[in-house]
């Protein structure tokens, strides 16, 4: 007599690896963004605006934002920001997040309206993988680090979006 058994943990056939629940790295305006927050997914959810976009020529001057918001366990508002001040993004370029200063790219952290800059020593990248004025649509990834008020290093990984922004 031969018996046959196995044990299955995942019966539910959802995604258990934290990188797999993020959204899929697409290009087509799909609305979406989400990053690794210190290993676990960072999706924004709920609130009134739980994901904004823009890319605004103002004064002559370009400037993109790009904000997702949840809230924790705790109910904290997070939120993680890509930005650039006074600096075009082109499609294909990888711009450095570092402090924020006329002509820099930026990564933000907040954790209930405080507010965590990179800068010269906790850095990190955005690459502009679509760019398209006409259809308004912006497609990226990006990671990050940041000191948050604690003295904690926040880490930001595997970081994309695909969002359809205003002018």
């Amino acid at each position: 007599m031969v018996s046959i058994s196995s044990c299955d943990k995942n019966d539910d056939d959802s995604p258990q690896e934290p990188v797999s629940q993020l959204p899929p790295a697409t290009m087509t305006g799909a609305n979406t963004f989400g990053a690794l927050l210190d290993g676990e997914p960072f999706i924004p959810s709920g609130g009134i605006n739980p994901l904004d976009c823009v890319y605004q020529l103002i004064n002559g001057e370009r400037f993109f934002g790009l904000q997702g918001n949840k809230r924790n366990e705790n109910f904290n508002l997070l939120s993680l920001t890509l930005s650039t001040n006074a600096k075009e993004i082109e499609q294909g370029q990888t711009y450095q997040l570092i402090e924020e200063a006329d002509g820099n790219a930026t990564g933000i952290y907040g954790l209930s309206g405080d507010l965590f800059f990179t800068n010269s020593i906790q850095t990190g990248e955005m690459t502009i993988t679509r760019l398209d004025l006409n259809t308004q649509i912006v497609s990226g990834t990006f990671f990050f680090d940041i000191i948050d008020g604690n003295g904690n290093l926040r880490q930001i990984r595997e970081g994309r979006f695909d969002m359809r922004f205003t002018q």
